[in-house]
Parts: C-alpha cells; sequence; structure tokens
C-alpha cells in the first residue's frame, strides 16, 4: 500500500530527539530509531510498554470509558481512524502480535491459532532484547489453556469468563474466583508492582473478556444506567435489497441493539477502572513519563446495524476500533488527534520502534511514531466451515471517503486451510463521504459504464493485489 510523509508528524522527545523532523519526513521511523541515538541508549532509556487489548469493542463506548478517554485522549493522541484488519478475535489479535495480515500469518479463523508462528512475534521480539514480558488475561482463541503462552515470563491465562473464571497462573491452572476483569487488573499491577525492584523495561499485555458476549458486568455496575441511545440510519435499515443474502435475511432490531450495547457498556466499566488503577500505579512508581500505553479493541461490533448484531462484516461499526496512545517521554501526552488510517497491523511496528528496535521485514503494517501513511486498508474475513449463514468469505478495500468489498466462494476449515472457487459472489461500494452509514450499494444495478464511473476496475484490481501481497 502507498506510504508517504504525513503532514503533522508526531512530537517526541527523550532519547527520541536526535531523530530530526526533516529525516522523519523522509525515512521509516523504524529506521531512524536502528541508526539514531535509540540503539545507543542505555536499557533505562527504553520504555515501559503497557497494551491493552478489550474485546469486540466498538467505537461509540466513550461513556463507559472516560478515565481511559481523560488518559489516553486527552493527555495523549486519539487515532480517529483506528480499524482491525479482520474483525474476529483470534485472527485481529494475531495481527497485533505479528504485524502482519491474516492471511500472511495464517491465523485465518479462531481456531486456528496455532498457526501463528510464534517466532515472529512482537513479544518475542521485545523479550530478546532485555523486557520483562507478562500476559494478563485472554490470549488466542482456540490456545489450549494449559499451555503457557510463548516468550512470556509471567503470565495470568484466562480461559475467557467473567465470573470464577479457570486461569493457567504461571503454568498452574486453576478457577480463581471473583470477576474476571478485576483479576485481571490485580495481576497485572503486582507485575508492575516488581518494577519497583526489577530494573529492567517491561512489557504488559493485558486482555480483559469485556465487552464480548455474554457482556456480564461486575457486580458494582449491574444496575448502572445506560444513556438512552435511538440508533442511527443503519439501525435498522429499513430497504437491504441492495446487499448480500446473509444481511437481507438479518432480523436484529433497534430493540436488540439496544439491549447488547447496554451490556457491552456496562461491562466496559470495570475496564475503565482498570485503566485508571495501571495510571495511579504507573504514577506511584514513577514510570509515568517514559511508559508507551497502546489500547486499541481486537474487533468492533454491530448494534443492529443493517438487521446484523454481531461482528464479522465488512460494515464500518465492525472493523472501526478505539485507537489510542500516550507516551509523556516521546511528547505524546498532548490531547492530539492523528487523522491517518491506523491499524492493529501497527501495534508490533510501533512498539519495536519505541524500543529502539528494527522492524521485521515481514510487517504489512508501520510504526504509529513516524509519519508512514496510507491510502487505504486491505480488511478480510473468512467464512470457517461450509455450513449455510453467516457472513461468507470476504475481502475490503477501506479508504476514508469510500470501500469496496468482494465476497469469494472460498471457505476455511478449523486449521485455517482455505478451499473453494475463489469466484467472486456478490460486491459492494460505498461513498462513504456522501453515505458514512453504507445504505445505498452503488453497485446494485450497476452497468458497466457506471462501474468504470465509479473506478471499480481499479479498486479491484488493487484489492487483488492486497490480497495476495
Amino acid at each position: 500500500m502507498p506510504e508517504h510523509p504525513h503532514p503533522r508528524p508526531l512530537g517526541r522527545r527523550g532519547f527520541l530527539a536526535a531523530a530530526t523532523a526533516t529525516a522523519a519526513a523522509t525515512a521509516p521511523v523504524g529506521a531512524l530509531l536502528t541508526a539514531g541515538a535509540a540503539t545507543a541508549a542505555p536499557a533505562a532509556a527504553r520504555p515501559n510498554i503497557l497494551l491493552i487489548v478489550t474485546d469486540d469493542q466498538p467505537k461509540d463506548t466513550a461513556w463507559a470509558t472516560p478515565r481511559t478517554i481523560g488518559w489516553l485522549g486527552e493527555k495523549g493522541v486519539t487515532f480517529r481512524n483506528g480499524h482491525v484488519t479482520t474483525p474476529l478475535c483470534a485472527p485481529s489479535r494475531s495481527s497485533v502480535f505479528s504485524g502482519r495480515y491474516a492471511h500472511a500469518h495464517g491465523v485465518r479463523n479462531n481456531g486456528a491459532s496455532a498457526a501463528l508462528d510464534q517466532s515472529r512475534t512482537v513479544q518475542r521480539r521485545l523479550a530478546d532484547a532485555g523486557y520483562r514480558i507478562g500476559l494478563f488475561g485472554k490470549y488466542l482463541n482456540s490456545w489450549p489453556l494449559a499451555d503457557a503462552p510463548p516468550h512470556f515470563e509471567e503470565f495470568t491465562l484466562l480461559q475467557p469468563a467473567y465470573d470464577d473464571a479457570r486461569y493457567n497462573v504461571n503454568g498452574t491452572v486453576k478457577t480463581i474466583p471473583g470477576y474476571s476483569t478485576d483479576i485481571v487488573r490485580d495481576r497485572a499491577l503486582a507485575f508492575l508492582d516488581k518494577a519497583a525492584t526489577d530494573t529492567r523495561p517491561w512489557f504488559a499485555y493485558v486482555t480483559p473478556y469485556a465487552s464480548h458476549s455474554p457482556n456480564v458486568p461486575a457486580p458494582r455496575h449491574a444496575d448502572a444506567a445506560v444513556p438512552a441511545w435511538n440508533g442511527r440510519p443503519s439501525v435498522p435499515e429499513p430497504d437491504r435489497a441492495d446487499k448480500p443474502p446473509f444481511i437481507q435475511d438479518a432480523g436484529a432490531t433497534l430493540a436488540d441493539g439496544r439491549a447488547v450495547r447496554a451490556k457491552q457498556l456496562r461491562s466496559l466499566l470495570a475496564v475503565d477502572e482498570a485503566v485508571q488503577a495501571f495510571h495511579d500505579k504507573l504514577a506511584q512508581l514513577g514510570q509515568l513519563e517514559n511508559t508507551l500505553v497502546l489500547y486499541i479493541a481486537d474487533n468492533g461490533f454491530t448494534w443492529a446495524d443493517h438487521g446484523w448484531t454481531k461482528k464479522s462484516v465488512p460494515y464500518t461499526p465492525a472493523h472501526a476500533v478505539p485507537l489510542r496512545l500516550s507516551w509523556p517521554a516521546a511528547g505524546l501526552d498532548r490531547g492530539t488527534d492523528d487523522d491517518r488510517i491506523a491499524a492493529n497491523i501497527d501495534i508490533a511496528p510501533t512498539l519495536l520502534a519505541a524500543a529502539g528496535l528494527a522492524p521485521d521485514t515481514g510487517h504489512d503494517g508501520h510504526s504509529l511514531l513516524g509519519t508512514a501513511d496510507r491510502d487505504h486498508l486491505l480488511v478480510e474475513f473468512w467464512k470457517q466451515g461450509t455450513a449455510a449463514g453467516g457472513p461468507p468469505t470476504w475481502a475490503s478495500y477501506v479508504a476514508k471517503d469510500r470501500q469496496y468489498t468482494e465476497y469469494y466462494d472460498l471457505h476455511t476449515d478449523a486449521a485455517g486451510t482455505v478451499s473453494g472457487t475463489g469466484r467472486v459472489t456478490f460486491r459492494e461500494y460505498y461513498d462513504l463521504a456522501a453515505d458514512p452509514y453504507q445504505l445505498t450499494n452503488l453497485l446494485h444495478g450497476a452497468t458497466p459504464a457506471r462501474e468504470r464511473e465509479l473506478g471499480i476496475p481499479a479498486l479491484a484490481a488493487a484489492l487483488a493485489a492486497d490480497r495476495t501481497a
């Protein structure tokens, strides 16, 4: 995908000061950090890293996360166009770890977690560089609970559940009574506390189960009064004749969307409290200044948009996610907005750049600390199995102002192996500037001349190239 200098580079100070504004505008930040002062900096100058990944959290959830926004938004950077490249848990998390699209890392569905090459993950690179590495919460779907997550020296691995869940705690599988978000919080806080005596820089991967279904809130939040919501134009879309068959058959209503929204918001309240606890702990330890904190969801969720109340679809609420970071020592604490298209594949390159490590040659993403930009993003999804119903396999060209999607006669088995003819079975094109809710598929009934006018041949070619890159 094309990259070019961004008109408003992110400011950096501390050990990043050696990278000049001119150089940052003309070279990838990973190369700058490798060649510049960061490489020679002592280990103590490298930032700590706190990566928070929530589950199924769509963008319009600010009401439930005021503390998070107060820290990482008002005193950080908000990426207004944050996305995931596959709106499904295990593929998305594998992209976070690897910096690669799902078609490149091989975890195409939730059953294929074993396909991830663990030697090419950001946690492996950071561990090799001397970081103390910890995992607290959900890891990868279908990962056996008894198996240690590779390269994490300390972990509390959650078997996804909200109450009295099963965990693998540093190799011992056991049930821990209590609400899982609170347990994940407390285990992560204990990991942070060790920084008082362990001088190594650390990387904490913290990933609560919220706001995944069944969206159970902490008991203290069970009766929280959630603000009223009247939906959006896509909830429900009155005429879906221009949509693929599975969406034409979808039956979720505004009431359904309201119900899942309320449950998701209540479940996120405990996450917001945990984020505040992390902030306070870092302040207590004197490590708030030189800790890079990054917050993203593994995918979004629809609230009856187009009659659909799930994920895994190419519509904006399913793949657009909250994405924020803060790093005071690098000048990233000023409440700025970044309007670049940013994604989960950018997380690994960002963390490596912050640590002064060269990017992996196979990365599809780029560091968000530099000026690299993209004009569009590939978003992709594979259907698992051949059972009727649900979204087929699809791939989408997503830009700020337009989106082109193709559906295919393809499916995967549990290991992620792809079968099928690859034939295109349906197409959608939306002018997102004029139609942000994706109500009018401009390819419905379009003539070949109209398709050429819309630029569809070039978009189809670009999508085909992205899918095989």
